[in-house]
Order: C-alpha cells, then structure tokens, then sequence
C-alpha cells in the first residue's frame, strides 16, 4: 500500500497539473470507486460539475482536492492499487479506469482513477475549520509536516503500552508511516520492532524520529517505492527507491551495516525485516 511519500509524489503531481482547473463533467464506471459517498455516483458527479479545484493537499496517507467556495474537499485514498492519472483525452481507456474527470479549459488533458483492485477510491467531504475533510480529522500531523510536535511524540511514545513499531503504524499518533518505512527507520535506529515504547528514551526516539525523517525524505527524492506497476506518480512513472532499501524485503541478504543476513517475520498480517544481530529482540519479561 502506498505510504507517505508515494502519496506526497502523487499529491505533487495534483498541485502541478490539476489546482485551478473547473470540472466540466465527471463519469463514474465503477460503483465501488465512490463507495464512500453515500449518495452514489450520479450525485458525486453533479456535485463536482462546475467546481474549482484549489490546490490538492495531504496528511499521511490520504490526499484531498479543496474546491473553492465550497467548503468542500474531494477526498481520495489509493487503497493497494488506486491510481491518479492526468491523461491526454484521446489516451484508451485504462483496464481498470474507475472514474473521470473532464476539464473546462483547453489543455487536452483530463484526469483518471484507476484501481484494479478496487479497494481506494474517491469521495466528497465537508471540510473542518482546519481545511481537513471531517473524516479524516482523527489523523494525526506526520512527520514530515512544519507543525508536527516531536516533544508531544516523544511523550506519548513512552506513556503507550505498545510495541514501537505498532506505535509508528498508529496513524492517531503519527501518520503516513507504513510497513516498509518503518522498518527501514528501526533498522537506521537499531531497534528492534518488538521494542516496548516505554523502554525508549527522549534521546532515542528523536533519533528514531529523525530516521523516519531521513528515510522519507530521501523516498521522495526517488519518487517513492515501486515493487510492482501498480504504484505510479500522475504521469504514470514508477518510483526507484526499492533499489535503496535497507531492510525492507532483504530477507537472508547480508545486513549493509554487519553483513549478518537478514530476517523476515510474520507480523499483524505484514512481515516485518531485520538483522538479528543489529536489532536484538528485547528480554522477555517475567
């Protein structure tokens, strides 16, 4: 599933190619793709028709487009396999295209939601005194954000009586953070994702922190993580920073740091990667 930075790529994309540009008209082909607005298909394309898109935001993993005047946002998820595409009008249609939109002016270009797996899709939301779309007001700033409050983080770290890679997956108290950049920030760090939170001092988990930070942000400069077609920025280019990971899907690979090779375990559905030897697993208690 597409996290942060592949979601930032995309939001990128959006800001460029789409903020400003007023819907002529909207198709829904797949009713799936607007699950989420309980009105249906036909009252989320009248809605759109005629509106301004503002700009196009993000927190964590959800991305929204404000329409102006409104107080309004059309709020999109990409789920496993959903893509937003600014395509030439005259492109054929993808396999999997799920909705369109059609633009007022003259570019020739239009934009597409794709999912073949139909777990995103797109939906029409009030917005909060914040610009949030309400239900998404839960989630919490990530840690790429120039508001998010590292000392708030820190100090909810160790009153959680969690686990601190299920503290960085918990989007109530840090988002964007998902399975592959978690686990290349604990192995930055040398933690162990079984590590409880309470063991973890101020000092460490700024620096886990500033891990999660560094291993963002150099993610966005490859234009994200790309193991299969499905993710891909608006022009549909896949992302390279696969080819940079650390931990992440290295199973019996040599660690980068020890040369110890690494380990995969199952993990709350997920596998979770590491090196045994950097990464000790805490002492069990009695």
């Amino acid at each position: 599933m597409p996290e942060l930075p592949e979601v930032e790529v995309v939001r990128r994309g959006l800001e460029r190619w789409v903020a400003g540009r007023t819907v002529a008209e909207v198709e829904v082909l797949h009713p799936r793709a607007v699950r989420r607005h309980p009105a249906g298909g036909e009252d989320f394309a009248a809605r759109l028709k005629g509106q301004r898109f503002e700009g196009a935001r993000r927190r964590g993993k959800y991305l929204w487009l404000p329409l102006a005047e409104t107080g309004t946002a059309v709020l999109g998820h990409l789920g496993m396999s959903g893509q937003l595409l600014v395509q030439p009008v005259d492109a054929p249609d993808e396999k999997h295209l799920r909705i369109r939109v059609r633009f007022a002016d003259d570019t020739g270009s239009e934009l597409r939601f794709v999912d073949q797996r139909t777990f995103g899709g797109l939906s029409l939301h009030d917005q909060t005194p914040d610009g949030l779309p309400d239900v998404i007001a839960h989630i919490a700033r990530d840690p790429l954000d120039p508001a998010f409050d590292d000392a708030a983080f820190q100090g909810a770290l160790r009153l959680r009586r969690t686990t601190i890679k299920r503290a960085l997956l918990d989007q109530s108290l840090i988002s964007g953070v998902g399975n592959i950049y978690a686990d290349e920030a604990l192995w930055r760090s040398k933690l162990h994702y079984d590590r409880p939170t309470a063991t973890l001092t101020r000092p460490r988990s700024a620096e886990l922190l500033g891990h999660v930070r560094d291993v963002m942000n150099a993610a966005l400069d490859a234009g994200g993580t790309s193991f299969d077609s499905l993710y891909v920025n608006v022009n549909g280019e896949s992302g390279y920073f696969d080819r940079s990971l650390d931990a992440y899907g290295r199973e019996d690979e040599p660690c980068r740091r020890c040369g110890t090779p690494m380990r995969r375990r199952a993990w709350m559905n997920r596998s979770s990667y590491f090196c045994p030897r950097c990464q000790r697993p805490p002492r069990a208690t009695g």
